[in-house]
């Protein structure tokens, strides 16, 4: 996982590094019990200091992304977890209300939106 910031954008840099873990979390890119970058390792690489590094994970913890294991580092939670869990709902929920308003937007009807959808199931093994 790289992360980048940037000092011009307007989120502060801890919600940057947040969103960024976050992200990968969500996308799978990290899975379930890997280990996040120490908070010095992760400042040393960013050039940052080591207490913007811990409000972001302090933050993904309380959010239910992540584990602190004290002596240990921060690991990512597993998908069963309650918090994660329903972050990924919201996230499967804001993505297909965007495509059935596209599909509204190509002239389809729920009918065929339901049967695309019932498709796209159908390859994933869902």
């Amino acid at each position: 996982m790289k992360l980048s910031i940037s000092s011009a954008a307007k989120a502060p840099i801890y919600q940057q590094i947040k969103e960024q873990i976050q992200a990968a979390i969500l996308s799978g890119e990290l899975q379930p019990g890997e280990a996040l970058p120490s908070l010095r390792t992760l400042a040393k690489e960013l050039r940052i200091s080591v207490l913007t590094v811990t409000r972001a994970y302090t933050e993904l913890e309380q959010e239910g992304f992540v584990a602190n294991v004290q002596g240990k580092g921060c690991f990512v939670q597993g998908r069963e977890n309650a918090l994660l869990r329903e972050q990924l709902l919201r996230r499967a929920e804001s993505l297909l209300g965007e495509g059935a308003a596209l599909a509204r937007q190509a002239g389809l009807s729920s009918a065929e939106i339901h049967a695309m959808l019932t498709t796209l199931l159908q390859e994933e093994g869902v």
